[in-house]
């Protein structure tokens, strides 16, 4: 299943993996393997967006602990949805709407 992982970085820890090359960065995105990776200022902190696939819950820690670890970061994990899943979920969100709309 596909998540995005959003990692907010300590400003502190972000500026000295800048000096660094971004290397522990680099170090952590090889391991974890995702299919996107994207990074932007996000409310004045460095900010990381990636798209990973797990197969269990359990990867969460996995994905989340060097981030945590390397950098004070706070780590989003939230489920994505091809179109393809929309169209599965359509029956359930149909009875969802007839039951409770």
């Amino acid at each position: 299943m596909r998540f995005l992982v959003k990692v907010t970085f300590s400003l502190q820890k972000a500026n000295a993996a800048a000096k660094n090359g971004f290397q522990v960065i680099q170090s952590i995105l090889k391991q974890q393997n995702p299919e996107a990776a994207y990074f932007l200022p996000e409310r004045g902190n460095r900010t990381g967006l990636f798209v990973v696939h797990l197969k269990d819950a359990s990867e969460v820690a996995a994905i989340a602990e060097p981030w945590f670890i390397a950098f004070d970061a706070t780590v989003e994990v939230t489920p994505l949805m091809l179109p393809e899943d929309l169209a599965k979920a359509g029956p359930v969100i149909a009875e969802a709407v007839k039951t409770y709309a």
